[in-house]
């Protein structure tokens, strides 16, 4: 009895101590999923940022960027890229919101780069009101896709798409520009949507 008694305390010693090792051994970290976000909900994360840095801050200019994990065909981008002017302190500042891992893209989180000098009279940097924004970078696509970019897909169905926001003083409307390329000088098509309606505006090939 007194053996046995003994057999069994060195079988549990033995069990407890095969435990404690396995759960003390080092766990390899699981990477992060990269998180791939419309438009409007990137610029929500950039709009409070730059507040953080001037409270007058306006935007004039959103763009996606395409990356290896995500080329942008449902509207959505890992990586966005906003800039803000403060007329108050006539400066501007660039923003920028990552949600991946990939080699070239910015670090994850929201993050900026160097403030430089603002002139309101210049045409590419015109501040817009963020009520103008009610449309997504993901409906604009819906409005692209039929007005020439299901086309081209059928066609070549890797096409990058990227997107890019401004206002448009001449006809006093913010604008989504969702280009089927991987830049804007190489767009095999580019569709411009209206911003606050989601009317189409125009196609250019």
């Amino acid at each position: 009895m007194i053996r046995l008694r003994a057999a069994m305390a060195v079988l549990v010693v033995g069990i407890l101590a095969g435990c404690t090792s396995q759960s003390s051994a080092p766990q390899k970290p699981q990477p992060k999923p990269a998180e791939f976000v419309s438009g409007r909900s990137a610029f929500q994360k950039l709009y409070v940022a730059a507040h953080g840095w001037a409270r007058d801050a306006q935007p004039f200019r959103l763009e996606s960027q395409i990356t290896p994990d995500c080329k942008g065909q449902d509207g959505k981008s890992a990586v966005w890229r906003a800039s803000f002017a403060s007329p108050i302190g006539r400066s501007v500042k660039p923003y920028v919101w990552s949600g991946t891992d990939v080699p070239d893209a910015p670090a994850r989180g929201v993050s900026f780069g160097t403030e430089d000098t603002y002139n309101p009279g210049n045409a590419s940097t015109q501040v817009f009101d963020i009520a103008f924004l009610k449309v997504d970078s993901d409906e604009a696509l819906k409005v692209a896709q039929e007005h020439g970019g299901e086309k081209l897909l059928q066609k070549e169905a890797d096409t990058p798409i990227f997107f890019g926001l401004d206002w448009s003083g001449p006809t006093a409307e913010l604008i989504w520009h969702v280009y089927y390329g991987n830049s804007r000088n190489d767009a095999k098509l580019e569709v411009d949507v209206n911003a606050s309606t989601g009317e189409f505006i125009r196609a250019v090939k």
